[in-house]
Parts: structure tokens; sequence; C-alpha cells
């Protein structure tokens, strides 16, 4: 029975510890879920990964840059500024804004430079360029996003986060299973042992009367 008991037990640590591995995946695909797909949707942001080191330490690569629209008239000195490398062109960099110039004829261009580099970049952004700046960061992230970059992104994580809600549904559902099994198991076990216990009960009692019995034959 001790071993039964002791199979049980570890039966059951195992499905907490499934359990609680499914309930943790299910929340990092969720959380990838809000911060790739959902977040960006929702408010017309870029998802963008950083490729150079040109912005360490404060963004390495890999760090998944998340660039909201930003009116020019809004950038500020001290930005993470997204621009296109050449106007018209998709290609687009990230860095910080060091000197916003308005010149004598009221147009505006921004000077930027990477955090790591000694210079400012050569050429200073015009407003045409501009993308948006810098909403928040996720160290490390940037890899997922380059993995399920383009259409990949919009069924691939709903999906992973579908299998594990399955999964962790499954899981549940099995432990509640096995644990009502133990119990009617165990109820099972109790109703066999009182029926032991009430046979050796009659059994001394049926021995006891016939002791009494012969010894008063006797005398």
């Amino acid at each position: 029975m001790t071993a039964r008991r002791a199979s049980s037990a570890e039966r059951g640590l195992l499905h907490s510890i499934g359990v609680g591995l499914s309930a943790g995946l299910l929340l990092v695909v969720v959380a990838l879920a809000v911060l790739l797909v959902i977040v960006p949707k929702a408010t017309g942001s870029t998802p963008l990964t950083v490729l150079t080191s040109s912005m360490e330490p404060s963004l390495p690569p890999g760090t998944l840059l998340v660039v909201r629209p930003t009116s020019t008239e809004d950038v500020r000195v001290g930005d993470v500024m997204t621009y296109q490398i050449e106007s018209g062109r998709p290609e687009v960099i990230s860095h910080r804004v060091i000197e916003i110039v308005s010149a004598s004829d009221g147009t505006t261009s921004f000077v930027t430079k990477g955090d790591n580099n000694s210079a400012a970049d050569e050429k200073a952004v015009l407003p045409v360029q501009v993308r948006g700046t810098l909403w928040y960061s996720v160290p490390w992230l940037g890899f997922v996003n380059q993995a399920v970059n383009g259409q990949a992104r919009a069924w691939i994580v709903p999906l992973l986060a579908v299998a594990l809600f399955g999964y962790a549904g499954y899981m549940i559902t099995s432990g509640l299973v096995a644990h009502r099994a133990e119990r009617r198991r165990g109820r099972g076990r109790g109703r066999r042992s009182a029926g032991r216990s009430e046979d050796a009960s009659e059994g001394a009692s049926e021995g006891r009367s016939a002791g009494s019995s012969e010894g008063r034959s006797e005398s």
C-alpha cells in the first residue's frame, strides 16, 4: 500500500510539473503574440530587429524594436528615430537624434548617431525619410521576429497558442480524471479493509462463544 501511495504521489508531482510547464509556455506564446502581432497591428507600429552593433550597449543585435509613427514636429533630441537610409527606399536604420537643425528657409533636418559610433552619421535626415521613433524594445526577441517574419507571423504565433491551450486543457482534464479514479480506488480499498475487519471480528466472536459453550458442558 505504501508503494502504491508513493507511485500515486510521483504521478501527481509529474502531472503538476507538466501543467506548470504548459502554463509557462502558454504565457510565453501569449506574450510573443502581444508584443509581435497584437500591439503593433493595433497601434500601426512596426516591429524591427537590430542587426548591427551601432546602438550598443542599449540596443544590441537581436533586440526587437517596436517603432510607432511620429510626426517630425514631435521628434526630440535623444529620441531613437527610425528613418530611410535613402529617401523612397525600404531599407531603414534606427539611430539616436543628437541635433535638430532648422534652416533659414524653414526646413528641418535631423543629425543622428549610433550610440556605439564615434562620429555622427554623415548625412542629415530629412523629414520625408522619418518613419517613426522607438516606442519599446525587448532584448533577444528580434531573433524571433526574424524567424517568423512576414505573413508567417500572422498564423504561426496564434497556432502555437491554440496548440498550447489544447495541451494545457488535456493535462488538466487528465489530471482530474486520474485524481477521481484514485479517490474511487481509495474508497474501494477502504470498504474492503472494513469488510475484512468485520469478518475477523465475527470470527473472533464465534470463537469466544464456542469456548464458553464447551466450558459449560464440561462442568
